[in-house]
């Protein structure tokens, strides 16, 4: 609960700040005696929807470490550690990236990649992975999440994000100021009915947008599974990982890094799943094999 209000907290607090830094400008002002200015509406949109997004991605590395308590490797304890340091190092020079840093959090089996650049990214694996996995099952992890991080997913979803973001921001407002004059008969400027209307419709818009990034980070899943096949040039690890990840209960991540988690929980028709089923990545690495 508390990375989830976490996460809300943040992007509330950076579309207030960026509200009201638009508005000291002028940009903001897209409300004008004769009606919506839709050209400084669309302006508005654009930086308060990409804003957010892009901060989020910037501030990447420290929240995850922080929301999922991981402890960066930075001289290993053990031969375990020791094993992912030089596993990581290797795929990242197969994937020509520089060596992200490496670091293990407490919790049931599962794994992210996150970091706003390719080369200063961050690749976390969880306790429950590695006391659950074979040596080449979690080799296999470790490359899908290292092909995330070549492959610039991150950047990719929060351009997604951004965009999706702008749509909800501007539709919002422009169906909140016809709600406020058919419905309230607000004459002069805007009332009540307005404000009222644009929160409620951004939590519809922005429930409906949450299916479109959610859908492009489906896809964006296969090409890690793809990436960790080139990488290991072979997919069956990845295949054999995949298996045994279906047997177990997967880990949660905290909302703002599941996107870039090995496993997801399938949700209402799979329309929010940030993942595709087991089952499907599967079939789809037996057919590329």
């Amino acid at each position: 609960m508390k990375r989830i209000l976490l996460f809300l907290a943040t992007n509330l607090a950076v579309v207030l700040v960026l509200s009201l830094v638009m508005n000291v400008l002028g940009v903001g002002r897209f409300l004008t005696g004769s009606g919506l200015d839709f050209n400084a509406l669309f302006v508005f949109s654009l930086v308060i929807g990409f804003a957010g997004s892009i901060i989020s991605l910037l501030i990447s590395k420290p929240m995850a470490k922080w929301a999922t308590g991981a402890r960066v490797i930075d001289s290993p304890r053990d031969s375990t550690e020791q094993w992912l340091i030089d596993t990581v190092r290797e795929l990242a020079q197969r994937a020509r990236i520089r060596m992200p840093e490496v670091a293990i959090f407490e919790g049931a089996p599962n794994a992210f990649a996150t970091g706003a650049f390719k080369n200063s990214a961050l690749v976390a694996v969880s306790t429950g992975l590695l006391q659950s996995m074979n040596t080449e099952e979690v080799e296999a992890v470790l490359a899908h999440e290292i092909s995330h991080v070549s492959n610039g997913d991150m950047v990719t979803l929060t351009l997604i994000q951004g965009v999706v973001n702008t749509f909800v921001i501007f539709l919002a407002r422009v169906v909140g100021y016809f709600v406020d004059k058919t419905l309230f008969r607000t004459e002069r400027g805007v009332g009540p009915g307005f404000y009222i209307t644009v929160i409620v419709c951004e939590i519809i818009f922005g429930i409906l947008a949450s299916v479109i990034v959610a859908y492009f980070s489906r896809r964006r899943e296969f090409r890690a599974d793809a990436g960790s096949a080139q990488l290991l040039a072979s997919p069956q690890p990845m295949i054999n990982a995949l298996a045994r990840l279906g047997g177990l209960a997967p880990g949660e991540l905290p909302q703002s890094f599941k996107a870039s988690g090995i496993t997801d929980k399938p949700r209402w028709l799979g329309l929010f799943s940030t993942h595709p089923p087991i089952d499907r990545r599967i079939a789809v690495l037996q057919s590329s094999g």
